[in-house]
């Protein structure tokens, strides 16, 4: 069965997912501020649409891709939002990284509109997007979840109810966290065997199956060593999730003393230029910015 998706929002990790609906046989319809980049889906096989609302019209599913829980609440409730063109019954799945107390308010205001709500954020970026092999962590009723399974079944392979609205935000966080504090121990694993004359190039496939594996070391210490900045992550989007995951410490009453230095690190490098730049500019940490690296 053909499914009618509206996808908001077609930056690289939701350009990454429409390319991926429009390539398992979804009738998509797209809106983006970027004309460009709904363009570079419009050549896939999506169609466009001038606004959310619009977007929205028709769909039984409306997919969010964006940068911040403020965003996510104009596409939707905003003038010429989803909610002014979705029908009763339509489910909204937000795979944005955002807040889980934001997220609970929207679902619960979407859920006044007549509008179901699924918050489930991924892990494993644009590639694994393209391929149907992200992992995604659910967060909304078990009917609703078991509802966004039937679309999200074609992006996943790994797809888990965390718990009621918010749920899968949280988890998200969680995920931030450990992967901040890999690609800064991974980094810094890699300069020391730069330093100490060791191949690093050599360590991935010598620590693979050990407990200190991960899909971290085996990507990037050799990306690390080889100062291979191409972008697949921005380090300015950790630094808004590691701040995130903070803030839910705080009211948690959380200590986490090492996700504090690693979201300064990052912080850092925002700060020096290198925002923009994919999580691998970190081994810029250890020897100052070099503008080279970025030509």
């Amino acid at each position: 069965m053909t499914l009618k998706v509206a996808l908001i929002g077609a930056g690289a990790m939701g350009g990454a997912i429409g390319a991926r609906i429009v390539q398992t046989g979804q009738d998509l319809t797209v809106f983006d501020l970027d004309a460009q980049k709904v363009a570079d889906l419009v050549a896939l096989g999506a169609k466009a649409a001038p606004s959310a609302a619009q977007a929205a019209a028709g769909a039984d599913y409306v997919v969010i891709s964006l940068n911040s829980a403020r965003i996510v609440d104009i596409a939707v409730f905003g003038e010429g939002g989803v909610a002014q063109g979705a029908k009763a019954g339509t489910l909204i799945i937000d795979m944005s990284s955002i807040d889980p107390d934001a997220t609970r308010d929207m679902a619960a205001r979407a859920s006044a509109l007549g509008l179901a709500w699924v918050d489930s954020p991924l892990s494993g970026g644009a590639p694994k997007a393209a391929t149907g092999e992200l992992t995604l962590m659910a967060g909304g009723t078990a009917e609703d979840v078991a509802r966004a399974h039937v679309l999200l079944r074609h992006l996943s392979t790994n797809y888990t109810h965390m718990g009621p609205s918010g749920a899968g935000q949280t988890t998200k966080l969680i995920n931030q966290v450990l992967c901040g504090l890999n690609f800064m121990a991974v980094a810094e694993a890699t300069q020391l065997a730069l330093n100490a004359g060791v191949d690093a190039s050599k360590i991935p496939q010598a620590l693979r199956g050990g407990r200190a594996d991960s899909a971290i070391l085996q990507e990037y210490m050799p990306r690390f060593a080889t100062r291979d900045y191409r972008r697949t992550g921005r380090i300015d989007n950790m630094v808004k999730d590691l701040n995130a995951a903070q803030d839910l410490a705080r009211r948690s009453h959380t200590s986490m003393p090492l996700t504090a230095l690693c979201a300064e690190i990052h912080r850092m490098l925002t700060a020096a230029g290198l925002g923009g730049e994919d999580q691998a500019a970190l081994m810029e940490y250890f020897t100052g910015p070099n503008k080279e690296h970025f030509a």
